[in-house]
């Protein structure tokens, strides 16, 4: 009873427990009644695959057995997205995925001996890789660190990455924000020429142009095809296997019409309000002033969304320029009339003190002539014959004096008219040519993107 009491206790101590299994575990393994098989990481078929392709592998050696033969390098390119379009120092920002795949008679294997594997992957560094560029390259490339490439037991290798370039690309803003650009991406060897590289397009022609489904279409352009071309490059050097990529894409425009063209036109057909004003109202200089004002606000505000460009002018920004014309044009117009109706007041109201005024001559004051004729209360013939010739001569003399003043005043009159007429002339051309301007711009315009939207 009391050693069954102590067995029992030994049992339900842990400590005791625990002790007891490692030793049984320990005769059990000593005895091989209990074996455990933990394989060593060296010991498996990736590992024998890969120190075995690697073990002899040179990667400074073109991977072929036969020299004369050349490496085809097959290359695919996915346009993901536009980043910037740099138009003044002519440059292209834009998020490409890139494909390359060559044959590496190095690098091949019978599968059956290794675990049935036909695929694995190897350090990028470990194998050789072909020297594609892109010659419009203009900045330093931008990508991940993609370390690894895949390998087919047939020796086939796969080396994808995304790209964020900088290339150089000539592009034409005279048609912004309607323009459509076609930049190149020209990928070949900088050493090796198609007798030892050529290269190849990893899909057919059609499907690189027409497929967009890796674009993303929530920029400001739009991307419509990218064709292909495959030449062979000549130069001192050798014959080098060049193959071009045109990727042609479209600004959408929605924002820009909104914003620059739309504003525009609004105040052009404001400040074309204005000629319904007389044109001898003051009034009218201060509305066109005010639209002249506002009109340079805005272009100074909106300067920044048209784009520079050292190549072309966009028309944009013609229209703005003739735009502006106009409106000075319009508003130096009123000025000058204005500025003529006031000389014209001032000089008939000189001329209206003068001649009211009298002449001084050495015989002393003259009456007014209308005073004179308002101081006659009956005619001469009823003051008994007491004129004397010498007031009869004063009197004639007065009358030639308003007479004159009269024929100034008809003249003058007659000449302000004529000028008015002149200006008025002016002004309805100057209307006509604002309609035609304006409506041949707004008619352009509208066309082209009615004509470029549905293309």
């Amino acid at each position: 009873m009391g050693r069954g009491y102590l067995i029992y206790s030994f049992l339900l101590d842990p400590a005791c427990l625990q002790q007891l299994i490692k030793i049984t575990i320990k005769t059990a393994e000593s005895r091989g009644i209990l074996a455990i098989d933990t394989p060593h990481p060296r010991s498996s078929a990736l590992h024998h695959l890969t120190k075995q392709l690697l073990q002899k592998y040179r990667k400074e050696v073109r991977p072929v057995h036969n020299w004369t033969q050349a490496t085809t390098v097959y290359l695919d390119v996915f346009v993901r997205s536009v980043l910037d379009v740099d138009a003044q120092n002519q440059k292209l920002k834009t998020s490409v995925w890139y494909r390359e795949v060559w044959d590496d008679e190095f690098l091949s294997w019978n599968s059956s001996m290794f675990d049935e594997i036909r695929e694995i992957s190897l350090p990028l560094s470990a194998v050789w890789a072909p020297d594609i560029i892109i010659n419009e390259f203009v900045d330093i490339e931008r990508s991940p660190d993609l370390p690894y490439v895949y390998v087919n037991s047939s020796g086939t290798i796969k080396h994808s990455k995304p790209i964020q370039l900088v290339s150089a690309c000539s592009l034409d803003t005279y048609a912004f924000p309607f323009d459509i650009q076609n930049c190149s991406l020209t990928f070949n060897s900088i050493l090796h020429t198609v007798e030892d590289v050529d290269l190849a397009f990893l899909r057919s022609r059609e499907d690189i142009t027409h497929d967009q489904k890796a674009f993303l279409n929530d920029s400001e352009w739009e991307l419509l095809s990218v064709s292909s071309t495959y030449n062979i490059l000549q130069s001192s050097a050798g014959n080098f296997a060049q193959i071009q990529f045109n990727v042609v894409i479209r600004r959408r425009p929605l924002v820009y019409v909104v914003n620059l063209l739309i504003p525009s036109i609004f105040l052009m057909l404001v400040d074309l309000g204005s000629f319904y004003l007389p044109p001898t109202c003051h009034a009218r200089v201060l509305f066109k002033s005010s639209v002249l004002v506002g009109y340079t606000v805005f272009r100074v505000n909106m300067s920044g969304e048209v784009p520079e460009s050292t190549v072309s002018t966009p028309l944009i920004g013609v229209f703005f320029t003739v735009c502006m014309a106009f409106l000075v044009l319009s508003l130096s117009k009123s000025i000058l009339l204005v500025k003529f109706l006031h000389d014209e007041q001032c000089s008939r109201r000189h001329w209206t003190l003068l001649c009211l005024r009298g002449d001084t001559d050495e015989e002393g004051p003259r009456m007014d002539p209308w005073a004179q004729l308002a101081g006659v209360t009956e005619p001469p013939i009823c003051q008994e014959h007491q004129t004397q010739p010498g007031t009869l001569r004063e009197v004639w003399s007065q009358l030639q004096s308003i007479s004159s003043y009269l024929q100034t005043q008809d003249q003058a009159d007659r000449q302000e008219a004529g000028w008015l007429a002149l200006l008025e002339r002016f002004d309805r051309l100057l209307f006509q040519s604002y309609l035609v301007v304006l409506g041949f711009y707004t008619i352009t315009l509208c066309s082209l993107w009615v004509l470029w939207s549905g293309s």
